[in-house]
């Protein structure tokens, strides 16, 4: 089942990658490789840098953090055919001199993994205003006295760490699935050992994995 928000933390579904630095989006194949990516992880931003373009902006890409390989395509004329020379030799049905195509690869880390960056980077998403908060959701949030995470781009329970985590609410396509979402995972909350003590090794596809998901959805 689809996922009611956006993993950019931003209410736009299909937002294209962008280089925090230039502010140029993505293109062609880089777009699946960095969707991907971000799905793979997590993140909770669609903006990406090289190392040195962090450098450039006074951060750093934290310690063990490993990037993405993107590639650039484009052509160019040799040095020798651009100064008159005879190689590599031009066609006799050709008025131009033929470019030469090439593709460089090169690493680019999202901006989750680096630290040190401008503030208006890294800025908090806008606050809910009050016409789109539920008092009535946000008592019984409040009554369970779960520790619940409002932050990133993944929705979850952890058993061992024992806290409830969702998305803002402003990444959700549909702010009304934020609190669906949020009484989802604390369903499973209740099934930590100090409370109703439910078995939630289960993997994913498996038969105690589904049955806990079907207690949480009931």
């Amino acid at each position: 089942m689809a996922r009611p928000w956006s993993a950019s933390g931003e209410s736009e579904p299909f937002a294209l990658p962008r280089n925090a630095a230039t502010g140029k989006s993505y293109s062609g194949i880089n777009v699946l490789i960095l969707w991907s990516r971000l799905a793979e992880c997590g993140y909770a931003s669609q903006r990406w840098l090289t190392f040195h373009q962090a450098q450039g902006l006074g951060a750093s890409v934290r310690k063990g953090e490993h990037g993405t390989t993107v590639c650039y395509a484009d052509r160019f004329i040799p040095k020798r055919k651009q100064e008159g020379g005879s190689f590599p030799a031009a066609t006799d049905t050709q008025s131009e001199p033929a470019a030469i195509p090439f593709l460089r690869r090169y690493i680019v880390f999202n901006i989750d993994q680096c630290k040190g960056l401008p503030c208006d980077m890294v800025a908090p998403p806008p606050a809910v205003p009050e016409r789109e908060i539920v008092p009535q959701a946000e008592a019984l949030a409040a009554a369970t006295l779960a520790t619940i995470r409002i932050q990133g781009a993944e929705a979850l329970y952890d058993p061992d760490a024992d806290y409830v985590q969702v998305p803002p609410q402003g990444a959700f396509f549909d702010r009304i699935n934020y609190y669906r979402t949020l009484c989802h995972e604390l369903g499973h909350w209740t099934g930590h050992k100090n409370r109703r003590d439910r078995d939630q090794s289960g993997a994913f596809g498996s038969r105690d994995y589904a049955n806990e998901e079907l207690v949480a959805l009931s």
